[in-house]
């Protein structure tokens, strides 16, 4: 029974601090909640920045835009993504581009300029990095058999890895830069949705401020396969628990990125086996 206790007080402690202070925040005279509304204003200003300005978009508009200020620079890069073997790696460092203007340089200038705060009070800081680390690695020991599982599915094959190796294509040096770049990309994320998003409204919503990030979290993943999006809830609702409880994304994001490199791995070997 102690043990029950001790699992119940695990997920109720923190739970029950952020409810607690919402209403605690709520029952002050003030006026309008100016940090909420820049929060997820801001938060969805940087989803259509990245829908319409970099989703997609065109490599060639980019450098046309970067000849207008250095001509030079602007034409070694286009000659090198002329190349038949760059171009795939060239698509991609764009998308992450993308990934970071939204995810990172929209909403910390907001954090420093407009809210006047620190980006550290946004689940960057690193009070006990590894807090709650028992917890994360149960989360991708659960997660291993799901993503074996639909790694032999065709859907998943036809989707990764992001970056489609050419016949006989060695994993170094392209695929491999790719794939840290890919890493890189799932710290923006979290920093955005487990970060910005949910420690920007928890005053507000309290322990609900991890639903009200889910929900725009499991539509970036729209287009994906449908289980990848059922997947994308409990995570975004999993995820959201363990940045509250420990006030920090970095867990988070080594979880993402651990089973990430997985899927991408999966996918390369059935790849390499199917010939």
């Amino acid at each position: 029974m102690a043990l029950w206790d001790r699992l119940r007080e695990f997920v109720a402690g923190p739970v029950r601090r952020a409810d607690a202070d919402a209403l605690q925040y709520l029952q002050q005279p003030s006026g309008p909640d100016t940090r909420t509304m820049v929060v997820l204003v801001t938060m969805a200003v940087a989803l259509v920045v990245q829908e319409y300005v970099f989703r997609g978009s065109d490599l060639e508009g980019w450098l046309n835009v970067l000849g207008s200020v250095a001509p030079t620079a602007a034409e070694d890069l286009r000659s090198w993504t002329r190349l038949a073997k760059n171009r795939e790696i060239a698509r991609l460092v764009l998308w992450v581009a993308g990934q970071y203007v939204g995810y990172v340089l929209i909403p910390v200038p907001v954090i420093w300029f407009v809210l006047r705060e620190r980006v550290a009070d946004y689940g960057v800081a690193t009070r006990n990095p590894f807090e709650g680390a028992g917890l994360y690695l149960l989360m991708f020991a659960v997660m291993l058999p799901v993503v074996w599982y639909c790694s032999t599915t065709e859907s998943f094959q036809s989707k990764y890895p992001f970056y489609r190796l050419r016949a006989d294509e060695p994993l170094w040096p392209r695929f491999l830069v790719w794939e840290l770049l890919y890493a890189l990309q799932f710290v923006a994320l979290e920093f955005f949705f487990r970060g910005f998003v949910l420690h920007g409204t928890k005053h507000r919503f309290g322990s609900m401020a991890i639903f009200v990030m889910m929900v725009p979290y499991c539509m970036i993943h729209f287009g994906k396969p449908m289980a990848e999006n059922f997947g994308a809830i409990a995570a975004g609702v999993v995820l959201g628990f363990t940045s509250l409880k420990t006030r920090s994304i970095w867990l988070g994001a080594a979880i993402h990125i651990a089973v990430a490199w997985t899927m991408d791995a999966l996918a390369v070997y059935w790849l390499y086996k199917s010939g």
